[in-house]
């Protein structure tokens, strides 16, 4: 049977709305802010003209709570203690003493026609009666529910699900999460609401699969969601992790993604142990993959219409599709053939006596082709001035599966080019329904610092802003974390659907983007303790607090300690490592051999094709291959005469 708490009144000063109600109950009632509760009363014959009915059934929740006695003053309870109030443990008279609660009316049935709500009594809400409340009972029997956690209240556990295509689309989707540093809950909700997704979302159709692209922006964060937690999980955390039926596994595929450091050989990543490279992979673009993207990289001041002009002309009739009245012989595919292709340029202007070309002065190709040739320097160990290429799997992205790419130690340029790059190739597959799954989650942490009020109007965050206005019509959702959102650009969390909040600071609550909460709630949502959250969802008229377990994977410092990164190694070792993490069975010592003759850059060139062919006899295609290129030059003999003008991007140093 439900549990009795309490009754319903109406004064003057507080009648019952709509939207609201008041009741009563006894001063050792489990009610609390954000409790949910049930009025049911008979409905009148007379009354129940649609004939949907026999019962009246309101529910609502806590918003507002008040304690009352019989006590006119304070003075009366002071005279009446009859000793001094300062020892006094007990009073003369024993006082009547009832607290009364005010609730926001979160449905009814029926809800026509719409009335305050009428005097009847208050019962704690069960689990079906949170399932109705919340209105989530329309979306869970169609499979649609995603469990974010449990309602905990009077000794219950009731399961809480967002709609998926809420969540994740098409009728709204992205989700925003705010609450203070190091309290537990940003990183870790998106960690365990992930799980969630890949248990529930449609997990026997490969049609409807998920799939997740995290960037990594804080050292260790996120580089570890492979491995379990090094501190068990509680029972009580198990307990709900079997009521919302997820497994409290970690998550069994991830790949991670890193640039290289400026040497060219080791890569940017704290996750370098000897013991996790078997799923670590190099990102290395060439001008092939950047070039759309050089106005990111490029100086607005500097880049004036002219030079714009000329870029998209190089762009259009140059690369991508070439013209042979503008290639001057040259087949550009890398920033060393676009050299080749500038000096061709500009020695025929010289010999010529012109200062023109296909209409573009001189001095703007000069310029141009500056600003091109410095990219290489700018974003070294991303940016690469040959043809080796090491990318995401575009068109191979596999359900529940999350691709890292670690950031963290990049300068703020090749994270925005990292960032629109890989965001833009992921709508463009999306929209030619090319890219292996349905629909991509992209998490990214600092909102603050990316898109917030004050960063000006950054490539990023336009990026963010796009996904954010259209990127659900294409099951691109964003998934987004800050301390302040107050402070974030408003368009970006005004759409998205669902919004997360942790422990909150008390100068951020009382900005007016919470005014519509009660003094009660933000009380509550400043001293939330880790695992609980109040969230907010088309579904739910009003917030609602719960709690949510632990994620099962690794925090980031607990990685980092228990898996401390490698130091750095040489080329030959790097070379070892990236080979062996596609046959361990390879002796290094034969690895070193095969490639002791060999220029470092032709050895990483076929290392390159070993890893996008995934070659079944790893040893035998790189001695194949090796023997057709030239044997490394003496010293004496590998002196090159460089231009003046061509700048050098040579990590190995062989040249």
């Amino acid at each position: 049977m439900p549990k009795l708490v309490g009754r319903v009144f109406a004064t003057e000063q507080h009648p019952s709305t709509p939207d609201t109600f008041h009741f009563w109950t006894e001063w050792d009632s489990p009610v609390g802010i954000g409790t949910i509760v049930r009025v049911t009363i008979p409905q009148p014959s007379q009354r129940n003209f649609y004939k949907v009915a026999t019962e009246w059934h309101i529910y609502g929740i806590v918003i507002e709570a008040q304690g009352y006695t019989d006590l006119l003053s304070p003075l009366y309870d002071y005279i009446g203690s009859d000793q001094s109030p300062l020892l006094a443990d007990s009073a003369p008279t024993k006082r009547p003493e009832m607290r009364t609660f005010k609730a926001a009316v979160l449905r009814m049935e029926p809800e026509e026609p719409m009335q305050p709500v009428p005097i009847g009594p208050v019962y704690l809400a069960e689990d079906e009666d949170v399932l109705v409340s919340l209105r989530m009972d329309e979306y869970v029997e169609k499979g649609r529910g995603i469990p974010i956690g449990v309602y905990v209240k009077g000794g219950m556990q009731s399961p809480v699900y967002l709609d998926a295509d809420f969540l994740l689309g098409p009728e709204a989707a992205h989700l925003n999460i705010t609450g203070v540093s190091g309290l537990a809950t940003k990183t870790s909700l998106v960690e365990f609401l992930l799980q969630s997704i890949f248990a529930h979302y449609y997990p026997d159709r490969a049609d409807k699969g998920v799939a997740a692209v995290f960037f990594n922006v804080k050292g260790p964060d996120l580089l570890y969601l492979d491995l379990p937690p090094s501190e068990s999980l509680s029972p009580e955390e198990l307990d709900i992790y079997a009521k919302l039926n997820i497994p409290p596994t970690p998550f069994a595929h991830v790949s991670y993604y890193a640039t290289y450091k400026p040497d060219g050989v080791n890569l940017n990543t704290l996750r370098t142990h000897p013991d996790l490279l078997h799923n670590v992979f190099p990102l290395r673009w060439g001008l092939q993959e950047i070039f759309e993207f050089t106005a990111v990289l490029l100086n607005k001041d500097d880049v004036d219409a002219k030079a714009d002009a000329l870029l998209s002309l190089i762009d259009e009739k140059v690369i991508r599709r070439p013209d042979i009245f503008y290639t001057e012989g040259v087949k550009v595919t890398n920033f060393a053939t676009l050299e080749e292709w500038f000096q061709r340029v500009i020695g025929s202007l010289q010999e010529a006596n012109q200062k023109e070309w296909h209409s573009h002065h001189l001095a703007t190709i000069y310029k141009v082709r500056n600003r091109l040739m410095n990219i290489t320097n700018r974003c070294k160990g991303l940016v690469g001035n040959d043809d080796r290429v090491s990318d995401l799997p575009w068109g191979k992205f596999q359900k529940n599966h999350i691709y890292v790419i670690d950031v963290a130690n990049l300068e703020p340029t090749a994270q925005d080019l990292i960032f629109t790059r890989t965001v833009s190739k992921i709508r463009e597959l999306l929209e030619m329904n090319a890219l292996g799954v349905e629909r991509v989650i992209i998490f990214v942490d600092e909102l603050n610092k990316y898109a917030g009020t004050d960063t000006g109007d950054t490539y990023l965050r336009r990026t963010l802003l796009d996904i954010s206005e259209r990127g659900r019509y294409l099951g691109e959702v964003l998934f987004s974390a800050q301390q302040f959102r107050s402070q974030v650009h408003k368009r970006i969390v005004g759409n998205c659907g669902t919004a997360l909040y942790g422990r909150m600071d008390m100068d951020e609550i009382s900005t007016p983007g919470y005014s519509n909460l009660s003094a009660a709630v933000k009380t509550k949502l400043a001293t939330l303790p880790k695992g609980e959250l109040m969230v907010r969802h088309p579904h739910f008229t009003q917030p609602i607090f719960l709690k949510f377990p632990r994620p099962t994977v690794m925090r980031g410092q607990d990685g980092r300690k228990q898996y401390p990164p490698q130091q750095e190694l040489s080329f030959e070792e790097t070379v070892v490592w990236r080979l062996k993490k596609i046959d361990r069975s390879l002796s290094p010592s034969k690895i070193k051999d095969a490639i002791a003759s060999f220029t470092p850059d032709l050895v990483l060139k076929v290392v390159n094709e070993i890893e996008q062919k995934q070659t079944p006899d790893v040893l035998a295609y790189l001695q194949n291959n090796l023997r057709s290129v030239p044997v490394r030059p003496s010293a004496s003999q590998s002196k090159v005469k460089v231009s003046p003008i061509v700048p050098l991007d040579d990590p190995y140093g062989i040249n």
